[in-house]
């Protein structure tokens, strides 16, 4: 695949730099230690196997699962990052669900340490995937599907520029039930001149009023 690997890092926009970088199969200890002690804080949102908990402590299905994202990006069927604040393990983005062809279209989902939760790191994360995906990878349309009640991911991606395209009723399993999503889009075209440039100028405005 094109523009993959990629390591992107975006030094200056906020107090500590944000990065992107492949998910690697030593990050399997972190990563399930980061799952494990956020839980809680991810259980309402995080898309669930009906027939399988979402949190395991064992360190295998954390080796598995980065070794399949891993044959699956070097397939062309997903992009899979690790978001890092400050150098270190602060969540995951992800690109998967690629069709290419005449399509050209993807999914992206995130989620983020608690710890590192209210600090721009996803908008941040989000605008340089989405830029790379556009403009590197050659991706056209990207959807992100997010449940009514995540105000806080919906405006993640509102701030970016995303078109809300309407609601799929229960359409992923969450937290024990089907859950209605808001899908939200975007096309390359939507993202002409860049979505970091655009969420720079967002988080300018914002330092200039407080």
């Amino acid at each position: 695949m094109r523009g993959w690997p990629a390591t992107l890092t975006e030094p200056d926009l906020l107090d500590l730099p944000v990065g992107l970088r492949p998910i690697r199969v030593k990050d399997a200890a972190v990563w399930r230690d980061t799952r494990v002690r956020n839980a809680m804080w991810l259980r309402p949102w995080e898309p669930t196997n009906p027939e399988t908990p979402l949190y395991r402590s064992s360190l295998g299905p954390y080796v598995s699962m980065a070794r399949t994202m891993r044959r699956e990006a070097r397939q062309g069927l997903t992009i899979p990052w690790v978001v890092t604040y400050g150098g270190r393990f602060a969540g995951q983005l992800t690109v998967g669900t690629i069709v290419w062809g005449s399509a050209r279209s993807a999914q992206v989902g995130y989620w983020i340490d608690e710890a590192c939760a209210g600090r721009g790191v996803i908008p941040t994360a989000l605008a340089m995937a989405m830029d790379h995906c556009f403009f590197v990878v050659g991706l056209h349309r990207i959807e992100a599907t997010i449940r009514p009640e995540n105000h806080a991911s919906r405006r993640v991606v509102e701030k970016l520029g995303f078109r809300e395209e309407g609601l799929r009723k229960r359409s992923l399993h969450i937290d024990g039930a089907w859950r209605d999503h808001l899908c939200y889009a975007m096309t390359a075209e939507e993202a002409e001149g860049g979505l970091m440039a655009r969420w720079r100028r967002v988080a300018a405005s914002r330092s200039r009023t407080g």
